[in-house]
């Protein structure tokens, strides 16, 4: 799997910089909380709704270097293992030699090379945004973590006083049928037991320590304790978890039951899942152990980050998440299929911990929900892919998609996004319309849309995994 040295806070494709264009010498560029100095002559500037960036002084504030070849006007960012190429006046990038589609193409102003800020988010592994009422581009970076157990401790630890150098960071977590997933930056071993009066599991991850990112997606108090709330489900009444102990530091989740339960452990690099599904109290088949085809569904954006903003100010991240919440409901019902949600309330999931999710189960498909943002006039419903084993699955959802949203067709395309490009198994992208137009934002929302096309995406992945 690729990795470009950062961990992706968040980014969805479609994301788009509402407004018109402003002058150059108004805006500012924010990388992680300090301004980068841009050439005097050519700024960011957002030019038809697309906000475009000096690419040089981004690239090499976060390590890249940069090269600018005058004749072929072709400018190749390189880092590591990866190389980037665009060509000034085309919409097709190349990233370590495979196509890439811009949204806008990059263009020379004042001797200065700007690039879509939409293709430094994604292929950068950035959360970007664009304030449009102070002109500000704002980037957002974090250490990925190298997987093997050890980070480079942040700057700040949510309060707790505690030295993270060292230890694993707990990234986040997410509660879907019946199944608590704990995202952590590397190995750690859990020690999980029982306890009644009243009956609960308890999870104990030593050396461990709350990432920052966490302390953003789920309550923190100052002493480090918090709660997921559980809905709809009848043997969990909520989730606890709270910094256990500083010697060595412990973080502890505790699920609080309404009985006695049975559960099993499955604990990968990076994943541990704790599955309560069973019919007699005992230990469980670990998912994708049963015989079943395995679906992961990735409700976009959440938290701190809202995705785009719709017109009368309705939010993506609200949309993805009930629609995430509707195809559940309806594949819980489906004997042959086990499902597996990335968020399961309004909680915070970096993209590669998205992936992280689908990998480590081993899913069959992927299946990532948003909507889209653009021109007012901009309407209908795109289905996105990276990898040509992701092809038919994305013909079938769309087929689906288009039938029961009853919106404008925008076709199938092909886009280098994180969640479809770094996944193995088949998997897409579904926009579902256009907040930015008044009629989409309008009916997406609505119960009756919602309902038909979580039907759709449900009929779309029976169809593909061939389940009558």
């Amino acid at each position: 799997m690729k990795k470009f040295g950062f961990l992706v806070l968040l980014f969805v494709f479609g994301f788009v910089f509402p407004g018109y264009s402003h002058a150059a010498a108004d805006t500012k560029i924010i990388l992680d909380g300090t301004e980068i100095v841009q050439p005097s002559g050519a700024k960011a500037e957002n030019i038809n709704s697309k906000v475009m960036v000096p690419i040089r002084v981004v690239s090499e504030s976060l390590g890249y270097s940069v090269d600018w070849k005058q004749q072929s006007q072709t400018v190749t960012i390189s880092k590591d293992n990866t190389a980037m190429q665009m060509i000034v006046g085309q919409k097709t990038a190349t990233v370590n030699g495979s196509n890439v589609d811009l949204d806008a193409p990059p263009l020379v102003k004042n001797g200065t090379t700007l690039v879509p800020l939409r293709f430094i988010g994604e292929q950068m592994g950035l959360k970007v945004g664009w304030n449009n009422t102070t002109k500000t581009v704002t980037l957002v970076t974090q250490n990925s973590g190298s997987g093997n157990g050890t980070t480079t401790p942040p700057s700040s630890n949510n309060g707790g006083g505690s030295d993270q150098e060292g230890l694993v960071l707990v990234n986040g977590i997410s509660f879907s049928d019946n199944r608590l997933m704990i995202a952590t930056s590397g190995s750690t071993k859990p020690n999980v037991f029982t306890m009644t009066g009243p009956d609960r599991i308890v999870i104990d991850l030593p050396n461990t320590a709350f990432a920052d990112s966490f302390g953003q997606g789920q309550a923190l108090d100052s002493n480090q304790n918090g709660q997921l709330v559980v809905n709809g489900y009848p043997d969990v009444s909520q989730i606890r978890y709270s910094l256990f102990s500083n010697s060595p530091s412990t973080i502890r989740f505790v699920i609080d039951l309404t009985g006695s339960k049975g559960y099993s452990v499955q604990n990968d690099s990076g994943l541990i899942m704790i599955d309560l599904n069973n019919q007699n109290g005992t230990p469980t088949t670990p998912v994708g152990n049963n015989g079943k085809k395995v679906v992961v569904i990735d409700a976009g954006h959440g938290d701190q980050d809202p995705g785009a903003i719709g017109i009368t100010g309705k939010r993506e991240k609200d949309f993805n998440l009930a629609m995430a919440l509707k195809v559940e409901a309806l594949l819980k019902k489906e004997p042959k299929i086990d499902v597996v949600l990335t968020r399961s309330d309004d909680t915070f999931l970096a993209l590669a911990e998205r992936v992280k999710v689908a990998q480590k189960i081993n899913a069959d498909i992927f299946i990532s929900i948003h909507a889209n943002s653009g021109p007012a006039a901009a309407t209908g419903v795109e289905t996105y892919y990276s990898r040509s084993v992701s092809k038919e699955l994305a013909n079938i959802m769309h087929k689906y998609l288009v039938q029961t949203s009853g919106l404008k067709d925008r076709g199938v395309k092909m886009a280098s996004l994180h969640v479809t490009r770094e996944t193995t198994m088949p998997a897409v992208l579904l926009e579902g319309g256009f907040l930015s137009n008044k009629s989409d934002e309008a009916v997406l929302f609505t119960e009756n849309f919602q309902n038909n096309v979580a039907k759709g995406i449900v009929a779309g992945i029976k169809e593909y995994l061939g389940i009558k």
